[in-house]
């Protein structure tokens, strides 16, 4: 699927085996009828590169059909993957209900941009599935979780959710990027899955990217009332019944409207390179996340047994429920995040950073690289005790993002890191 999960097999101008770049703004219309055609969702085909393009379009296939989901929307970062997956579907009135362990960065945009746009948003313990049932009331519009949080690394309970959201006609939206082909959260009964596909989808640090996947699996329709941006004749879009528009095209309500109206307005949509960058990576993706997952454990399994590390956060080590989560929703390994404390906290998390040769400090994960970081040091710097409990960053706490060296080159960088520390 990563290879051949799309309609491509070569360029049909040149029959060039790769996908070439369509660096193109616009597209030539036949004639007055085609272009009023495409414009009326009539026909599909090219209209405008905000709304699509023929590279673009090839990584949106292939994702779709590697998550096994309808249709992909390919946008500037996977933070636009998060407000358009959100914002498709609520609006000024509306609510989510969030899961409390989500990265830092959907985080503020939940808790503080979301807000100032009317949308509220219920923050629940994954812990207790039936959080997400008492939060619910007539207003709610989706739920939100992250398979493998980050940096709380607690997997969450797909299957469950996902039913009660089902029950209560709501569906779930998760951000899968710490987990691309280990989980697939579609098949646990998630609505939508979103990524950022600058991580290990693209593996290589270079380009930024989102996607948005439209499972078309959730009958909006039998929930009309719910979604009426979906079943209600649109104003943005001359009055479109998006549910009705894609039944010729198949059951791709959400993703067409996410196209048609909030990529056409708002604009942040993925360039033609960066698609192809992240083409590349598609093509690798399966590879990588099977040396991924082998070299965290390793890791993992060295930190659980050094004196100076006072708790190693990875599914793999963990008993339990939490264990049980891991076992049922990851296959293949347990992901490359490897979160760990350190007993001398956090002057010890910051001479730790700063005695890396092989590991680069950066924001990012899944590069192919191996990365680290000290959130008390940077992003969490600033919360408050209580917020530090609910992230699960303490003052000695450090992240780690395995790459693709060999382990033992790993692992040399760490035992004289951590002699230093």
């Amino acid at each position: 699927m990563a290879l051949h999960g799309d309609t491509w097999r070569c360029d049909p101008a040149t029959g060039a085996v790769a996908v070439p770049i369509y660096q193109t703004s616009s597209y030539e219309f036949q004639d007055t009828a085609h272009a009023a055609r495409l414009f009326a969702l009539q026909e599909m085909g090219h209209l405008y590169t905000r709304l699509s393009n023929p590279t673009t379009d090839v990584l949106e296939q292939r994702l779709a059909a590697l998550e096994g989901g309808a249709a992909g929307l390919a946008v500037a970062s996977g933070q636009a993957a998060t407000t358009y997956s959100v914002l498709n579907i609520a609006q000024s009135g509306d609510n989510i209900v969030s899961s409390t362990d989500l990265y830092g960065g959907t985080w503020a945009l939940f808790a503080n941009t979301l807000k100032r746009l009317g949308i509220e948003t219920r923050f629940v313990d994954p812990a207790d599935p039936e959080a997400f049932a008492r939060a619910t009331d007539e207003r709610t519009r989706a739920y939100y979780a992250e398979t493998l949080p980050n940096p709380k690394l607690e997997v969450f309970p797909i299957r469950e959710v996902a039913e009660i959201g089902r029950r209560l006609g709501v569906p779930l939206i998760v951000d899968n990027t710490a987990a691309p082909v280990i989980a697939r959260p579609l098949d646990d009964g998630a609505a939508i899955v979103v990524y950022s596909t600058t991580k290990y989808i693209g593996g290589h640090g270079t380009s930024l990217g989102g996607m948005i996947i439209d499972g078309g699996n959730f009958p909006w329709e039998a929930h009309g009332e719910r979604f009426p941006l979906l079943t209600q004749p649109d104003p943005a879009y001359h009055g479109a019944v998006w549910t009705e528009a894609a039944k010729p095209l198949g059951p791709v309500a959400y993703l067409l409207r996410a196209r048609g109206v909030l990529a056409r307005d708002i604009g942040a949509v993925l360039s033609p390179f960066n698609a192809f960058q992240c083409i590349q990576g598609v093509e690798t993706l399966p590879l990588r996340m099977k040396q991924h997952c082998s070299s965290a454990r390793l890791v993992a399994d060295f930190l659980a047994g050094h004196e100076s590390v006072s708790r190693v956060i990875y599914p793999g080590l963990q008993s339990g429920e939490s264990r049980q989560r891991a076992d049922r929703y990851l296959h293949g390994g347990y992901g490359s995040l490897i979160g760990f404390e350190l007993a001398g906290g956090v002057e010890a998390g910051r001479r730790f950073i700063d005695s890396l040769e092989l590991f680069y400090h950066v924001a990012n994960i899944g590069d192919a690289r191996s990365l680290a970081i000290h959130p008390a040091s940077t992003t969490h710097s600033q919360l408050t005790p209580e917020e530090q409990v609910m992230t699960g960053v303490t003052p000695g706490y450090v992240r780690l993002s395995i790459g693709l060296e060999h382990p033992d080159d790993i692992l040399a960088d760490l035992k004289q890191a951590l002699a230093r520390a």
